[in-house]
């Protein structure tokens, strides 16, 4: 009789520490998960930043540019057929 309580205690016991073991193991697992998706989507963040300082860049050096009325001159005759007086525009395909 004894001996049947200390295996049901046992057995009890066994089973409350079984249940703790898998949700503790469940919980680091979803924990590892999330930090995997978040290191990921970092990454993704980090590349998008090099991409738009990149494009800031580019920005940065056309307004540069379009601040100097030679080059702005020069773009609108290129870009939209503007010629000086006396000048005759061929275009050639390319």
């Amino acid at each position: 009789m004894k001996r049947k309580k200390i295996k049901r205690k046992m057995l009890i016991i066994f089973i409350i520490y079984l249940v703790f073991g898998i949700t503790l193991i469940d919980n680091v697992g979803k924990t590892m998960y999330q930090i995997y998706q978040k290191s990921k989507e970092k990454k993704e963040f980090e590349n998008q930043l090099i991409e738009l300082k990149d494009k800031e860049e580019e920005l940065k050096a056309t307004v540069t540019k379009l601040q100097d009325p030679d080059y702005v001159a020069r773009y609108a005759r290129e870009k939209y057929l503007y010629s000086k007086d006396g000048e005759i525009i061929i275009r050639i395909p390319d």
